[in-house]
């Protein structure tokens, strides 16, 4: 007898009345109209079940810290790393912890599974980072959380920051990170990519790295990545972060640059609620986007996945762990529209993210983990379009969330007294 039989559900791919069979945690079949017997049977009827949403870059030793010890006025990025600053002498564990497992709870409710937070390590005191631990550990049995030792302050332009970095991989952290463009000079930005490449091939350490965050057009950073990337053999576990500066290059370099990116098998995370509210600033107008290139280092044959990166904290007070959100800001920005580029967007906070997070056992597949989401839309465009409701989360074939189907009733006279989302014909 199976465990969990989902019946008549809709695909990422656009299958419609499959089923997917669960047994021991894991999808034993995926086939249309399979009926077996099972303890329990889900009847989707027709809606979308789409493996897991993943976030492949945010701060969770930050979250939920909005308004400590006061509000970013500018909502720029150097007064959140300032504000960030002023906020690190007042953190107690406890209660990053308390946010941290808040945050955690949130984002599985909305059905995201799989979170890669950056860690602050420029304190030698390491207090983030075995916050975030403790937090890893706590959380393990429902939501994978992946930690990127990152030198917020910049390795090279903090004391001691190499040590420290080293000493937070040394108690489990999984990724290393750096920040070139925050230090002194160019020069020390790409010694710094150079130095955590190689920090990260000699321990065989994925690499995830905020590059070019920054609105300047000569902040190229994700050159030097890519070569790194190439010269010490790390294809495939490298990853550039935000590289808005892109957004301002001129197109001959970008058409230098684009290829160089997908050689070294680089991948790229934008971050569209950040980068559209952070970069564009210092404009008047015309003002920039400030979001790196979507759609042409996809064309390139580049991984692209969008992270959410913040929510209530020094650099961003909204937010609430909805990646659908992220793809709809993310289309939007990168005018994204057509049903290829939405369905792109979609694939961009699921699959793609999944792949930047070398996560095993991912998708909607026979021998994968059965950990899916059931949403209240009938297809990835509607899912959008809608931030379709969340109907039920599972991993490994345990319940993890569930939430009423969403309808409105109406009391206009001579119309219908209750009404769905609207779907098209």
């Amino acid at each position: 007898m199976l465990d969990l039989l989902v019946t008549n559900a809709t695909l990422p791919d656009g299958r419609t009345g499959m089923s997917v069979a669960v047994q021991g945690g894991t999808i034993a079949e995926v086939t249309a109209g399979l009926r077996a017997p099972a303890r329990e049977t889900v009847d989707a009827g027709g809606n979308l079940l789409a493996p897991p949403f993943c976030d492949p870059h945010f701060h969770m030793d930050a979250t939920l810290s909005y308004g400590l010890p006061r509000v970013n006025e500018s909502g720029t990025l150097l007064e959140g790393i300032a504000l960030w600053g002023e906020l690190k002498p007042l953190l107690k564990a406890e209660d990053m912890i308390a946010r941290a497992l808040a945050y955690c709870d949130w984002a599985v409710a909305r059905g995201l599974l799989a979170i890669r937070s950056h860690v602050d390590t420029s304190d030698p005191s390491l207090l983030p980072v075995e916050a975030m631990l403790e937090v890893k550990k706590r959380v393990a049995g429902y939501l994978d959380l992946q930690l990127v030792a990152f030198p917020q302050d910049g390795v090279l332009r903090t004391k001691g920051g190499i040590e420290s970095l080293k000493r937070a991989l040394d108690f489990g952290v999984d990724v290393v990170g750096g920040i070139p463009h925050f230090e002194r000079t160019m020069a020390d930005g790409a010694a710094s990519v150079k130095l955590l490449c190689e920090i990260a091939a000699e321990r065989g350490k994925l690499v995830d790295m905020h590059c070019d965050e920054t609105d300047d057009p000569l902040s190229r950073h994700i050159e030097t990545l890519a070569f790194e990337a190439q010269r010490l053999g790390l294809q495939g576990r490298v990853n550039g972060s935000h590289c808005t500066s892109m957004h301002s290059m001129d197109n001959y370099y970008v058409s230098k640059l684009l290829p160089l990116i997908a050689e070294s098998g680089v991948s790229v995370v934008a971050n569209p609620l950040i980068n559209i509210t952070i970069q564009g600033r210092h404009d008047t107008y015309p003002k920039r986007r400030g979001m790196t290139r979507v759609p042409e280092l996809m064309a390139a044959g580049v991984t692209v996945a969008f992270g959410h990166d913040c929510v209530m904290d020094p650099w961003y007070g909204m937010g609430s762990a909805d990646m659908l959100e992220v793809a709809h800001m993310g289309l939007h920005v990168a005018q994204m529209t057509s049903q290829k580029g939405i369905r792109a967007c979609f694939d961009a906070v699921t699959r793609h993210a999944a792949q930047v997070m070398h996560l095993q056992g991912y998708g909607i597949e026979q021998g994968c983990a059965a950990s899916f989401v059931l949403l209240q839309a009938s297809d990835p465009v509607e899912a959008i379009r809608l931030r379709a409701n969340r109907l039920k989360v599972w991993r490994q074939g345990r319940l993890l969330a569930e939430t009423p189907e969403v309808s409105s009733r109406l009391h206009v006279p001579g119309r219908a007294d209750r009404v769905g989302f609207v779907r098209p014909a």
